[in-house]
């Protein structure tokens, strides 16, 4: 069970606050927090057959994106968030592909 212990605390660590706020940047009497949002998720098991004896298992996957960052000025602290193209082309592929199928469906029962 050493082996599920050490994959929970490696889990552990590489989930911390750290890998959600970036080191401050500062420039000019502006600081800047980058922030990202984490996910990750795992798992782990053991057994045990006749044939190859007792085993343990397991694994752990993380993902993370940018979120935005918080930028504190002499005088006040501001959230920019970030600007996801990719999220946004997706989107927009999305809501084509749903336009083409609407306009598709109507030629298809005004021909009828």
């Amino acid at each position: 069970m050493a082996g599920i212990q050490e994959l929970l605390e490696g889990a552990r660590d590489a989930m911390a606050v750290s890998r959600v706020f970036g080191e401050p940047i500062e420039r000019n009497d502006v600081t800047v927090i980058p922030a990202v949002a984490v996910r990750g998720g795992g798992g782990g098991g053991s057994g045990k057959d006749t044939e190859h004896g007792e085993g343990v298992g397991g694994g752990f996957g993380m993902t993370a994106r940018p979120v935005g960052a918080y930028v504190i000025r002499v005088d006040s602290v501001e959230w920019q968030p970030a600007f996801d193209l990719v999220r946004l082309g997706m989107a927009g592929i999305v809501l084509a592909g749903l336009a083409i199928l609407t306009i598709r469906t109507a030629i298809k029962r005004r021909t009828k």
